[in-house]
């Protein structure tokens, strides 16, 4: 019986694209078959499949393809390159340099399809989905299911977390690319690996989404967190990234209506300190997390947050304007970047500590209880309610002002004033904007943010930015449409 390691290294649906052998280059798309993974699964090979979908979320350097590969952009998780410098809320270093120029090119609006910035967000996603077909394949058939023995609970719950995953990386996948190959098993020859290798259209991919995101609530347990493994995808999790989508399709009253179900759990809401959803020594222990990538020190493989070494090496720096969004003595500044010690507490996990660590412990938050009120604000205010928004933005300003500050200070009285009441829809929407860019910054939504709002072409060229119209969708990987022979076509404009 073949192995199945637990880290899946190899399960990737378009090899070619990140391979380091001359024999995998030669591959079409080359996703491995489940006879050449293992003829005989047992009960270790599924929950390791299960993990293993997890592990493209992770910002460990290295994490899936050894080597140092920047010339993949895969050493680590791209999020932070393509949304948080592509909005000009982050620089590429503290001090600018020609170190890994591609990164300038995202933030600059001067990239080709070449960049390996969209190389190694589609080689992680598409890893996700690989893995998370896999083990959906190992979960639903019924063969495999009586020979390992598994209950029938711990499978429902191990198919909602992979459905759950499978639709997270898609929903990734068509804000970055549009419409994208849709792969929903593994391919049995490399005949079929071909035939899948086309794009559908983004409707079609929002789709099945939908569906399997509904299968995952169906067959998800009803409690906030797995009681051994906290860091799994839960009932709220689902729930909330149904309600993201709806947010982006701009759907006001299903995004009202899931976050209400998700409300009903009771499991939510905001810390009284703003930094405990980021702090590595209170995770899975507040009560403002909803998903999170789970980091951990001292693991083998090496399972740490890769990203405050990088830190160390003088990476991530923020903006002049990013700073100037803050208004005067709002502790949430000093939270997402310490600027006289050149690192992020948010990336990192610690106000002074990890920085320069390639297995610090700081997880990877993907959703928290702001950014869902948040979504809330803004669905009321776009549904002719800017009255009822009002209250929930100063919910937010608010925990921020009773948040003891970074060094231990309290905050000044007339800090983060409440808004004014105001039935001016317009006025409330600009509040809202700019309370998601200083809550949520360096979490890597701001650049979907402005390209769903419609005033990335304005905000960004305004700044000097060289974005035209179809930089909202970023390029196809070039890699990949040359290894598919020109059946994945480019987007326009590239």
């Amino acid at each position: 019986m073949k192995k199945l390691y637990k880290n899946l290294l190899f399960l990737i649906p378009f090899v070619a694209t990140v391979s380091c052998t001359s024999e995998l280059d030669n591959d079409p798309i080359g996703l491995l078959t489940l006879d050449q993974v293992d003829t005989d699964p047992t009960l270790e090979t599924v929950e390791s499949a299960v993990e293993s979908a997890y592990q493209p979320l992770r910002n460990t350097l290295n994490g899936l393809i050894p080597d140092w590969r920047w010339d993949l952009g895969t050493v680590f998780r791209n999020d932070i390159i393509l949304q948080d410098m592509a909005a000009n809320d982050m620089n590429k270093k503290w001090n600018p340099d020609g170190d890994q120029a591609w990164m300038d090119e995202i933030g600059n609006f001067n990239f080709t399809p070449e960049n390996q910035a969209f190389n190694g967000i589609w080689t992680y996603d598409y890893e996700g989905v690989s893995r998370s077909n896999l083990a959906i394949g190992f979960l639903t058939d019924e063969g495999i299911v009586g020979k390992t023995g598994i209950s029938e609970s711990r499978r429902n719950q191990l198919l909602s977390e992979v459905y759950f995953l499978r639709a997270y990386y898609y929903f990734d996948l068509v804000n970055n690319f549009g419409d994208v190959p849709l792969i929903l098993k593994s391919p049995d020859s490399f005949e079929e690996a071909f035939s899948v290798s086309v794009r559908a259209p983004r409707s079609e991919v929002l789709d099945q989404i939908a569906i399997d995101l509904q299968s995952a609530k169906e067959l998800a347990p009803r409690v906030k967190n797995d009681a051994t493994d906290p860091w799994r995808v839960s009932i709220g999790a689902v729930i909330a990234l149904q309600a993201k989508i709806a947010l982006y399709n701009e759907n006001w009253s299903e995004v009202l209506s899931l976050i209400a179900e998700l409300d009903n759990l009771g499991f939510y809401g905001l810390n009284d300190n703003y930094f405990d959803a980021f702090d590595a020594s209170k995770e899975f222990n507040d009560q403002e997390v909803i998903f999170a990538y789970d980091h951990r020190s001292g693991e083998n493989p090496v399972n740490g947050n890769g990203l405050a070494a990088v830190a160390g090496w003088g990476f991530f720096a923020p903006t002049e304007d990013f700073l100037a969004a803050f208004e005067p003595n709002d502790p949430r500044l000093a939270y997402t970047i310490n600027v006289a010690g050149q690192h992020s507490p948010k990336i990192m996990g610690a106000i002074d500590d990890y920085k320069g660590n390639d297995d610090s412990p700081g997880n990877k938050v993907y959703i928290r209880y702001a950014d869902v009120l948040l979504w809330k604000a803004e669905a009321l205010n776009e549904s002719g309610k800017p009255t009822e928004a009002i209250p929930i933005i100063n919910q937010i300003r608010e925990r921020a002002k009773n948040t003891p500050t970074a060094d231990g200070t309290v905050v000044p009285e007339a800090t983060l004033a409440p808004r004014e009441e105001t039935g001016d829809q317009a006025q409330v929407r600009t509040w809202i904007q700019s309370e998601r860019r200083v809550e949520l910054g360096f979490e890597s939504h701001r650049f979907n943010d402005l390209k769903r709002w419609g005033i990335a072409e304005t905000v960004l060229q305004g700044l000097g930015k060289n974005f035209q119209a179809h930089n909202k969708l970023y390029p196809i990987p070039q890699t990949d449409i040359d290894k598919s022979g020109g059946t994945i076509t480019q987007n326009p404009g590239y």
